[in-house]
């Protein structure tokens, strides 16, 4: 526990959506903890997005402009310099580091202290000398687990693991507007084949089976989601789709999406950052894993939200494009996603 006043806090986590929807039970406890300090995120620009909706927990987004090592920014000497004298001159009472494991990142930390700032976050062999919190990387961890872990170690109060999405009134508009068409069909389905490199991805094919078959079975209305340079793989499923479907893939913001989640029966997609938006918005979902590290990944809830997987000696792995045969997806078969849909449905009793 850090005594001493706290004024200004900043949160280093410079990643990407599905990692920061998994920190909010982090950025919760830390609020209440210090409800009366400036709390600011170094992140990635998109997380703007992010703290406007979070803005009960993050004042403010401080754009992360690189540091040696950490892979998310292209490293400018520089830009970094620049932006690192900038932090410098913030300087916080807390800084705390929620971006991996501190190999490198506790470096950026160390970076951008001054003499009299707290520090807190997690390490990998010896214990840096100016963190005044620290722990080791609790690798065995789910993802919410670890971050939660730093806020005890800081004697944050217990506000729970459950997610939690806010949905701004312009994302409910959007999505009321796109749903115009099948805004009495129930159930509603959103099948998601998108995901951020190739690895993650079912064939698009079975997606195809998996939505005829609900709508045979079930009288189900489909529809395709996805973001930006994933409208193709929207279009190959409906073009594989005996049945019709709603193609909203590349029409939404990311709020519009969110909040076109939150109208569902049932969300099936795979390991992606909107799976998580399902979790955080309770709506019932199908998540197909492959490559991933899934016990740091999947769901705390499997109930509400089903895990498909097929365990294999090659997963988790790093790969963007499977090097081999894509064993860990290709392994699941379109009535396996089908029997945990129908499992989700029965449970919710919309079919």
């Amino acid at each position: 526990m850090i005594e001493r006043t706290i004024e200004r806090i900043a949160v280093f986590r410079a990643l990407h959506l599905g990692d920061l929807l998994l920190a909010v039970p982090a950025f919760r406890a830390l609020r209440a903890a210090y409800p009366h300090a400036e709390i600011s995120l170094i992140g990635l620009p998109w997380a703007r997005w992010f703290v406007e909706r979070f803005d009960a927990y993050i004042d403010r987004l401080i754009e992360f402009s690189g540091f040696p090592g950490v892979l998310e920014v292209e490293y400018s000497a520089k830009r970094a310099e620049s932006a690192l004298s900038d932090l410098r001159a913030e300087q916080f009472d807390l800084l705390i580091q929620l971006h991996g494991s501190g190999d490198v990142s506790n470096r950026f930390i160390a970076a951008i202290a001054g003499p009299e700032t707290r520090s807190a976050g997690f390490f990998i062999g010896e214990r840096p000398a100016f963190l005044t919190v620290a722990a080791p990387y609790p690798s065995h961890l789910p993802e919410i687990e670890r971050n939660l872990s730093v806020m005890r170690r800081l004697g944050c109060p217990d506000t729970g693991s459950a997610l939690e999405l806010p949905l701004l009134s312009q994302d409910l508009t959007e999505a009321d507007r796109l749903l115009v068409p099948v805004a009495t069909q129930r159930p509603l389905i959103g099948l998601h084949p998108g995901a951020s490199y190739p690895a993650r991805r079912w064939a698009a094919e079975r997606f195809a089976v998996v939505a005829d078959r609900l709508s045979e079975r079930h009288g189900a209305t489909i529809l395709l989601t996805g973001g930006p340079g994933e409208e193709s793989l929207a279009a190959e499923v409906a073009s594989r789709m005996r049945a019709p479907a709603l193609n909203l893939a590349g029409r939404t913001s990311l709020g519009g999406l969110a909040a076109l989640i939150a109208r569902l029966d049932l969300f099936i997609s795979n390991d992606t950052g909107p799976a998580h938006f399902a979790n955080a918005l309770d709506v019932p979902s199908v998540t197909i894993f492959g490559p991933a590290e899934f016990s740091r990944w999947a769901p705390l809830d499997r109930e509400r939200h089903i895990v498909v997987r097929h365990p294999v000696a090659c997963s988790p792995c790093p790969h963007r494009v499977c090097p081999i045969d894509h064993r860990c997806l290709r392994w699941i078969t379109p009535d396996e996603v089908l029997a945990a849909a129908e499992r989700q449905l029965v449970k919710e009793s919309v079919i």
